[in-house]
Parts: C-alpha cells; sequence; structure tokens
C-alpha cells in the first residue's frame, strides 16, 4: 500500500506515520532525507538540487520528481509499500507524479489528510519546547515538562525554535493553502481522499486512522485477486 502523509505543520504527520510505519510495515520516507542522502552522495539529481539550494533558490518540480522517483525505485527493502511525508506540494509535482509512476508498483494509492482547526495548531505550535540534547519535545499547554524550562528526560534547559510563533505559523498556512489544498482537492476528485480528524487526543485518532487505512488494504487485496482471477480466466478458459 502507497500513501502520501498530507497535513498543516503542526497537525501530527511525523507522530502518526512512526505508528502507521509499524503497523503496516511501510518504508517511511520524507522529501527530506531523499534531499539530503542525494546531496550527500553526490548523485547527479543531488547535485543538480544542490546547485538551487546553494543560492537559496526552490529545487525545479522535474528535479524533486526524478529524485522521488528514484529513491522509491531503488529501494532495497520494498517492504509493503511507502508512507512519504512532504510530497507532493504543489499540483504540478503530483500530476508529474502520476504520470511517472501510472502502471506501476510505484503509484500512490492512498491519500491521508491530517486535519487540524487553526487556534488547535497555533496551540501545539507555539507551545512546542524542545529539549536539544535528549531529542525530547513538550508543549507547554497539552503536554508540559515537570519543571518549568526544564526537560523531564535528561534535566537540560528546553528551547523554542524561533519560527514556533504565531507569525511565522500564519506564513506556513498562508503557504500551504496555496500550494497544497489544491494537490488535496486533486486526489479528493478522484476518491482518494480520507480526512482524520486530528484535533483530538493522540489515543483516539489512531483508531480512526488505522481503521481507515486497513479497510483500503483489505481493498486493494479483494481488487488484486479479482484481477488476478480475471487473468486466469482470460489465460486458461
Amino acid at each position: 500500500m502507497n500513501i502520501f502523509i498530507m497535513g498543516a505543520p503542526g497537525s501530527g504527520k511525523g507522530t502518526f506515520s512512526s505508528r502507521i510505519k509499524e503497523e503496516f510495515n511501510l518504508n517511511h520516507i520524507s522529501t527530506g532525507d531523499i534531499f539530503r542522502e542525494n546531496i550527500a552522495n553526490e548523485t547527479e539529481l543531488g547535485l543538480q538540487a544542490k546547485s538551487y539550494t546553494e543560492k537559496g533558490l526552490l529545487v525545479p518540480d522535474e528535479i524533486t520528481n526524478n529524485m522521488v522517483k528514484e529513491y522509491l525505485s531503488h529501494l532495497a527493502d520494498k517492504k509493503n509499500g511507502y508512507l512519504l511525508d512532504g510530497y507532493p506540494r504543489t499540483l504540478d509535482q503530483a500530476k508529474a507524479f502520476e504520470e511517472m509512476t501510472k502502471g506501476t508498483d510505484l503509484a500512490v494509492e492512498k491519500i491521508v489528510v491530517m486535519d487540524v482547526p487553526f487556534d488547535e495548531l497555533t496551540r501545539r505550535i507555539t507551545g512546542r519546547r524542545l529539549c536539544k540534547k535528549c531529542g525530547a519535545i513538550f508543549n507547554i499547554y497539552s503536554k508540559p515538562p515537570k519543571t518549568e524550562g526544564v526537560c523531564d528526560e535528561c534535566g537540560s534547559a528546553l528551547t523554542q525554535r524561533k519560527d514556533d510563533n504565531e507569525e511565522s505559523l500564519k506564513v506556513r498556512l498562508d503557504e500551504y493553502a496555496k500550494n497544497t489544498e489544491p494537490v488535496i482537492a486533486y486526489y479528493e476528485e478522484k476518491g482518494m481522499v480520507s480526512r482524520i480528524d486530528a484535533s483530538k487526543a493522540i489515543d483516539a485518532i489512531w483508531p480512526e486512522l488505522k481503521e481507515t487505512l486497513k479497510n483500503k488494504l483489505i481493498a486493494l487485496i479483494i481488487n488484486r485477486r479479482n484481477l488476478l482471477a480475471l487473468f486466469y480466466i482470460s489465460r486458461f478458459c
């Protein structure tokens, strides 16, 4: 099962990607990981991307699309499919990826959208506190540390990212609405999207999300069996 997980900053994509990966044995991939690996390994596409990023320019869609496809094509362990986070970001990327993977086992089969209202996103983003030493994450509203400003895990000082403020969040959400919402609408027209109410507590969201993906997996299995049966009928009957 091949999945795109989408949602605004702070919607919980990272949290639930980990659970989906483990539950369904999928490769969890972010476009950031793909870019870093290609640039570090100095692949042809990585060098092309680097020539743009070093100048502070956006990497053209054509390079991004080819990089994603190449990465997925050469996974050492295909597992049961992939869960891709951070792609596609634009409608042009979505259409190009669809064209490149049409009729292959890399074609996307499900789009999961994590929906969270603006007020809740603001609480999650502005309340986030990070421990640079051990990587623990807290939130002063929903998961505060026992001692204000101090990590429960290692006792180090907690910090706040410079862009974890309401002004920066609004800029990121405006960008998301401009570029990514049309991608979601495109897939919704194809009947591929499941919207998950991600404003609830994690333990309340996960059962709904898991059931949605299990139902899709069952539908895919049934469809593949039907196609196989039709093949045998046409071939041998």
